[in-house]
């Protein structure tokens, strides 16, 4: 994931309104030192797992509509996961590829039980549309084909996802410098690390390239230690509750200045200990 890492450290050195505090990279590596938590993957119980491609199948498909929340105070990640898992637990045939070609807004809504309709629930339904018609004409309809196709390797298998399925490919222009970020694609990559604790279909020789997730919770959490400063033009769009539009400077500067800082950390507690830390699991 070198065109992430690098991508993002060209934003961070010229950002405009988010600075990362070198001081403040230092004081949270000393305070969590030595005390770094292991995360089980679905240590809520909230995913689907069988320990075969129906798992993968599932992964894939809920990595795909994992993004936007915050429109419906009561939507969470943990509702598309454990609302998937109901679905195929009562169907295991949600999931073929020919039936994700067909979903509509409103089938994503009845298949998750939701009674609303979800924050860009015709964008969802139409990359489940997208990961079907891809999965049918180059993988057999079987995203465990896709995996296999990897050879053992998360980079490759994120270049896999970005090059078939557009929705996967998040990336943005900044002041005309091309920013990858490749949440969601990297994000399947770990959930498949962590769903199968490393072995057969989750054996990846190259799982520590993998990145954080550049999501919207991650920039709080940071900004609260001290590792992010905001502009006062930024503070107060965050403050006021104003919406930061998607692909905007400060969205971009946002997600890519938590990669940079974050593999600042990861590259100073290396330092300090000798020891690798892999991250898999956003916040």
């Amino acid at each position: 994931m070198e065109e992430v890492r690098a991508s993002c450290a060209w934003v961070a050195s010229h950002s405009s309104h988010v600075l990362v505090d070198s001081s403040g990279i230092e004081k949270v590596v000393e305070s969590i030192e030595g005390s770094i938590p292991k995360v089980e993957w679905d240590f809520e119980g909230i995913h689907y797992f069988d320990g075969g491609p129906l798992t993968i199948q599932y992964l894939l498909v809920l990595d795909a509509i994992n993004f936007c929340f915050w429109p419906d105070e009561e939507l969470s990640y943990d509702h598309l996961a454990l609302g998937l898992k109901k679905a195929l637990k009562r169907d295991n045939s949600i999931l073929d590829a020919d039936r994700l070609q067909k979903y509509t807004g409103p089938d994503l809504r009845e298949l998750l039980e939701w009674p609303r309709p979800l924050p860009l629930e015709d964008e969802r339904a139409r990359l489940l549309r997208e990961v079907g018609n891809e999965l049918e004409k180059s993988f057999g309809g079987k995203a465990s084909i896709l995996v296999s196709a990897s050879g053992k390797s998360a980079v490759k298998l994120v270049g896999l996802l970005t090059s078939h399925f557009p929705g996967f490919r998040d990336h943005s222009i900044y002041k005309g410098h091309q920013v990858f970020l490749y949440k969601r694609a990297q994000i399947f990559a770990a959930d498949l690390w962590g769903a199968f604790k490393g072995q057969g279909y989750g054996e990846f020789s190259d799982i520590g390239s993998i990145t954080m997730f550049a999501d919207y919770i991650v920039p709080a959490v940071l900004r609260s230690l001290g590792v992010l400063r905001y502009s006062s033009s930024l503070s107060d769009i965050i403050e006021s509750s104003h919406e930061i539009g998607s692909g905007s400077e400060q969205e971009v500067e946002l997600r890519a200045c938590c990669i940079y800082a974050v593999e600042k950390m990861r590259d100073l507690i290396r330092i300090k200990s000798g020891k690798q830390v892999i991250i898999t699991f956003s916040a």
